[in-house]
C-alpha cells in the first residue's frame, strides 16, 4: 500500500508543477480529487483497484513499447557499423594489393634492368674492365635527323669529348659533350656523324654517314665499287678517335650499313676511357 501512495504522491506533485494543468483545474479542485482518491484507496473499493489494475497494465504495456526501439536498435546499429568496418578494411585491403602489384612490377622492372645489365659486362673483357666505364641512358634525344642520347656518367668518372661508346663492343657513337655527372653521345646514324671505316677483304676505305631516320650509308669509296651483302664493316681509326677494328654492323647492297645495334634500344652502354690521339671539337 505505501508504494501505492509513494506512486499517487509523486504523480499529485507532477500535477501541481505542470503549468499546463492550471489552464484546467485549480489547486483546490485538484486538492479535492486527490484527497477523494486518497479515502476511495484507502478503504479499498474494488472499483479503485481494479481501476488502478488497468491503468498499471496500461502503463506497463507502453512502457514495454516504447522501449522496444532501444532494444532493436543497438542490434541495427551494431549491424550497420559492422557494414561500414567492412567496407573500410575492403578499401585499405584493395589498396594494400595495389601497392603490392605495384611492387611486382618494380621487381619485374628491376629484374629486366639486372638481366640487360649483366648482358653488358659479360661481354667486357676481365682486363679491360678498369678502362671501361659503365653508363645507363638517361635522356633519348630522338628527332628525324638528330640522334643523340644523354648518359649518366661524367668527367667525374674520366670522361672526355671524343671517347668511343659501345655496347656489346659494338660501335655506338662517340662523346661530344661532358658534365660532371652526365655526357651527351652523339650516335652513329646522327645527321652530323663522319666515321671513317674499313670493310672487306680488300680493306676498303670509307666514311660512314649518318642520315637521321635512314640506315647510315657508305661514302667517298673507290670508283665503280661494287656493294655486297652481309660485309662486316669496322671503324678504321684513321681519325684518332675510334679503337681500330671496333665491329659496326653489315653492308646492304644498296650502300646502307644495318649497325649491330639498334640506336632507338639503348638502356646500358660503356664509355671506353681511351683518349684521343686528335683534339675533338
Amino acid at each position: 500500500m505505501s508504494v501505492s501512495r509513494d506512486d499517487f504522491g509523486i504523480a499529485f506533485r507532477s500535477a501541481l508543477l505542470q503549468r499546463g494543468a492550471s489552464h484546467k483545474f485549480s489547486i483546490l479542485s485538484l486538492t479535492i480529487v486527490a484527497i477523494i482518491i486518497f479515502f476511495l484507496d484507502v478503504y479499498g473499493f474494488q472499483a479503485i483497484k481494479t481501476t488502478r489494475s488497468f491503468i498499471n497494465d496500461l502503463v506497463y504495456r507502453v512502457t514495454y513499447l516504447a522501449s522496444t526501439p532501444t532494444r532493436i536498435f543497438p542490434g541495427i546499429n551494431q549491424g550497420i557499423a559492422s557494414h561500414f568496418n567492412l567496407k573500410k578494411e575492403n578499401e585499405e585491403l584493395r589498396q594494400v594489393i595495389e601497392r603490392y602489384k605495384a611492387q611486382d612490377l618494380n621487381l619485374e622492372y628491376i629484374s629486366n634492368e639486372n638481366k640487360n645489365l649483366k648482358k653488358v659486362l659479360d661481354t667486357e673483357d676481365v682486363q679491360s674492365v678498369s678502362n671501361v666505364v659503365l653508363a645507363k641512358v638517361l635522356v633519348d634525344r630522338n628527332s628525324p635527323f638528330l640522334k643523340s642520347i644523354i648518359i649518366n656518367k661524367g668527367s667525374k668518372e674520366g670522361i672526355i669529348k671524343g671517347m668511343p661508346v659501345t655496347q656489346n663492343k659494338y660501335l655506338i657513337g662517340r662523346i661530344v659533350e661532358t658534365n660532371y655527372l652526365s655526357s651527351r653521345v652523339l650516335l652513329l646514324n646522327d645527321l652530323n656523324s663522319r666515321i671513317p671505316v674499313t670493310f672487306d677483304t680488300s680493306s676498303t676505305q670509307a666514311i660512314l654517314t649518318g642520315h637521321g631516320t635512314r640506315k647510315p650509308t657508305l661514302e667517298y669509296l673507290p670508283e665503280g665499287y661494287i656493294f655486297e651483302d652481309d660485309i662486316t664493316v669496322f671503324a678504321s681509326g684513321k681519325d684518332g678517335i675510334f679503337s681500330a677494328g671496333t665491329p659496326i654492323g653489315k653492308t646492304k647492297d644498296n650502300g646502307e650499313v644495318e649497325l649491330f645495334v639498334d640506336p632507338n634500344q639503348l638502356s646500358f652502354v660503356t664509355v671506353n676511357l681511351i683518349k684521343p690521339t686528335k683534339e675533338v671539337f
